[in-house]
């Protein structure tokens, strides 16, 4: 595993949501009314005992509080930082029925969880070992997830992961306000505690080893690959010298350093998370003009509003109803051609025009990796997607799936809950208790 450099572009962000003391968090903890239904557990994936959580910190009883948050979800600490969890537990609080703002429980999950990292507290061991191996593709908080559930239970485990870094898109691709690489690479040393998950960086499946070498040397395998490379738009001058995926560049400035010095009018194409996320990024590195580009409305943007608000809050602008037609610029980009669209997004022609810029991000999605498993017979896909029953089990038995790789693109707490519950399957079909 490789250390990340210490000079990162991503260290000059400091936390958006500034951590609780503990005389606030006892505050905030005892407002809860420690629902016996409570909706909040309904909305988290991983189903985290909230109440009880909460209810151990308004008692002093840090440890057992934390205990409480991982064993649901070994990733507490960066699901705290990077749930939505306005969308999620803290959008289905039933204080927002009464008209009184809602438990701030991802700040509590957050206190809970940096105390347990600080005081070096572990929780789990490894089960006696069963004599029975599986191998994991992609060290991200599926495969993280998967991996600490099957040494619970005493099998042997080894992860597989083209990067030299492990986490995933903690480390590669979550926004540094919420969480930085260092962050994410100080909770998979917290997650390898438990022993007995061996990571091997550089393995490109079935680039460099194929499913069949995979499959020969263990008894189940785990898919939690994530998704692939930026989608691009196949416009005239996509070649131009400051056209860039955003996830890439997430990346580069994330695990390294992006020289951004000459740059003044930024452009991110998209409407989603990762286009808000781009935009309040290009602003915290210190572009002084970012727009984001969106061929809808403000209202059909699919990106989460309350981040957008954070956005235009931090001088974010958009421009809507344009469609990108082009880029200009001979060699460097010097702006984004675009059309009008009307209300259903259609070009509406004689609308032409472009707006400036030196640097463009398009965050338009992400290409799906299920060609990836075409060697693997019974496995199927659909649109890119790994098909699995519940439980992750894909159609040929002892192959499991979880993550982006499966759902597309949902949250990390997502992919924390798939692999745990395909490792709690998995375990089944090796024989396990």
């Amino acid at each position: 595993m490789s250390d990340l450099p210490e000079q990162r572009s991503e260290s000059v962000f400091d936390d958006f949501k500034s951590a609780y003391t503990s005389a606030q968090a006892v505050v905030e903890a005892n407002r809860c009314l420690y629902c016996s239904d409570a909706p909040c557990i309904t909305a988290c994936p991983t189903a985290i005992n909230i109440p009880e959580f909460i209810r151990k910190i308004s008692t002093g009883n840090l440890r057992g509080s934390a205990n409480s948050i991982f064993a649901s979800n070994v990733l507490g600490m960066s699901c705290s930082r990077v749930c939505p969890v306005e969308t999620l537990c803290m959008g289905d609080c039933v204080y927002n029925e009464m008209g009184v703002p809602p438990i701030q429980i991802g700040k509590l999950q957050r206190y809970a969880t940096d105390n347990a990292y600080e005081k070096g507290w572990s929780f789990f061991e490894a089960g006696a070992d069963t004599g029975k191996s599986v191998g994991i593709v992609g060290a991200g908080p599926a495969g993280l997830a998967c991996a600490h559930e099957l040494r619970r239970f005493g099998h042997a485990v080894t992860i597989y992961d083209k990067r030299d870094v492990p986490g995933g898109l903690n480390t590669t691709g979550i926004a540094p306000y919420k969480l930085r690489a260092d962050k994410s690479m100080a909770e998979v040393e917290w997650v390898l505690q438990i022993g007995g998950i061996h990571i091997e960086h550089g393995v490109d499946v079935p680039g460099n080893t194929s499913w069949d070498d995979l499959s020969a040397k263990h008894d189940a395998l785990f898919l939690g690959f994530g998704l692939g490379p930026d989608s691009v738009l196949d416009l005239p001058g996509n070649g131009a010298t400051g056209v860039h995926g955003a996830v890439a560049f997430i990346e580069a400035f994330k695990t390294g350093q992006v020289d951004l010095a000459n740059v003044r009018n930024a452009i991110v194409v998209g409407g989603g998370n990762t286009a808000v996320d781009a935009v309040r990024e290009l602003l915290g590195l210190g572009v002084p003009n970012v727009k984001m580009v969106y061929r809808g409305a403000e209202p059909a943007m699919s990106g989460y509003a309350h981040e957008w608000r954070e956005a235009k809050n931090e001088g974010a602008r958009a421009v809507w109803h344009a469609q990108p037609v082009g880029f200009a610029g001979e060699g460097s980009v010097t702006g984004l051609q675009c059309v009008r669209t009307d209300d259903a997004k259609r070009p509406m022609p004689g609308t032409e025009h472009t707006i400036a810029a030196d640097l463009i991000l398009v965050a338009v999605g992400q290409a799906k990796l299920g060609d990836l498993v075409a060697g693997l017979s019974g496995v199927e896909t659909e649109w890119g997607k790994i098909l699995c029953e519940e439980d992750g089990a894909t159609g040929k038995p002892g192959v499991y799936a979880g993550g982006h790789c499966r759902n597309g693109g949902k949250e990390v707490v997502n992919a924390v809950a798939e692999g745990r519950d395909a490792a709690r399957a998995m375990n089944k079909y090796l024989g396990g208790v």
